[in-house]
């Protein structure tokens, strides 16, 4: 009999923790740029954005779990073939009961919204377009009635807000304003975020159209999805390429450019092993190490970008300090393949 694993174990599962640097690192870039771009740093506002948005990623992958799982979507064979795609497994396993997952994203918005009412009241009311938004955009995207991951449209909401909404709501608590600048270095992880859930949506296809759920991989098959994933991440590669060009960005966001590599070699797997769930599982790691990289060396080339203008390094000594903390589980999941709990595993 297989050792059931702990308490712990089974929520950090249920976290799926490896996805929310999509959400914590576009907040640590739009402070940072901010940052750079006007001196000055708010450590207490920057803490309480980067929690925020943490907390509400979270919550957002307990809610697709809970809702994906009422909806029989995510219980098929392909979910334990490919570790990137399908749900946590924690409710397909019986590790936990759709009541206590619910009860746990519930309180996780909570906070988030909790946290937001702070920054409303201390930055401006602007903050709460944002924190609509984005709270509106987490829970809807699989809970009834509106289910815009499942007519379609759940994609291009992963573009947007794990982009401009999330950094540019971060640059706005810092800077107080909103810069179409900023805008074109936060898009390229924007890009980078679709192309990830297109290429976790793959393996799931047959799961998800038994579903119902009429995502893009679903609308278009895989063979056409192959180039949307292409297409996305060739689209974010671009902006940065062409953004210092333009004199929208520093030209330290080159740096940035170093994950090309990893991205023709998820290509080239993914266009050979799209029909083979398991095959294609190391493109799916690749795809989350490009995004995580580009983010954090997006976020280096702005610490730099205002060095050189000779802003306060000390200022960025909490943000640095808190992307290690932040990070690190996330690196020892797709850099050391470390996991706490694999979905298949029973009581």
């Amino acid at each position: 009999m297989s050792r059931s694993p702990s308490n712990i174990a089974i929520w950090w599962q249920a976290f799926r923790y490896h996805f929310v640097p999509a959400s914590f690192l576009p907040a640590f870039l739009g402070s940072i740029i901010a940052w750079a771009m006007t001196g000055r740093f708010y450590p207490s506002y920057f803490s309480l954005t980067v929690l925020g948005v943490t907390i509400n990623h979270i919550a957002l992958n307990m809610t697709d779990d809970y809702y994906d799982f009422h909806h029989s979507v995510d219980r098929g064979e392909n979910r334990e073939r490919n570790p990137y795609s399908g749900g946590s497994g924690t409710l397909t396993s019986g590790h936990l009961l759709p009541r206590q997952m619910a009860r746990a994203f519930r309180v996780g918005y909570l906070i988030t919204i909790g946290i937001g009412l702070v920054l409303v009241a201390t930055r401006g009311w602007q903050v709460l377009f944002f924190g609509v938004f984005g709270v509106w955009c987490a829970f809807f995207y699989t809970a009834p009635p509106i289910r815009y991951g499942y007519r379609g449209f759940g994609e291009l909401s992963q573009l947007v807000n794990f982009s401009l909404t999330i950094g540019l709501g971060a640059f706005f608590v810092q800077s107080q304003y909103i810069s179409w600048d900023a805008m074109y270095v936060l898009l390229p992880l924007g890009f980078m975020m679709f192309a990830m859930i297109i290429i976790n949506e793959i393996p799931d296809e047959n799961d998800d159209r038994t579903g119902g759920k009429r995502n893009l991989v679903v609308i278009f098959g895989r063979e056409k999805s192959v180039w949307f994933y292409g297409l996305s991440m060739l689209s974010a590669y671009l902006i940065l390429i062409l953004a210092p060009l333009i004199g929208s960005a520093s030209w330290w966001v080159y740096c940035a450019l170093v994950t090309l590599p990893w991205f023709f070699k998820a290509l080239r797997i993914l266009i050979k092993n799209y029909n083979h769930d398991a095959k294609m599982s190391p493109a799916n790691m690749l795809t989350i190490r490009i995004h995580n990289i580009s983010g954090i060396l997006l976020c280096l080339a702005y610490i730099i970008h205002g060095v050189d203008k000779g802003n306060d390094v000390r200022q960025m000594v909490i943000p640095i300090v808190m992307l290690i903390i932040l990070y690190f589980p996330v690196a020892l999941t797709i850099f050391f393949n470390i996991v706490t709990l694999k979905p298949d595993e029973k009581t």
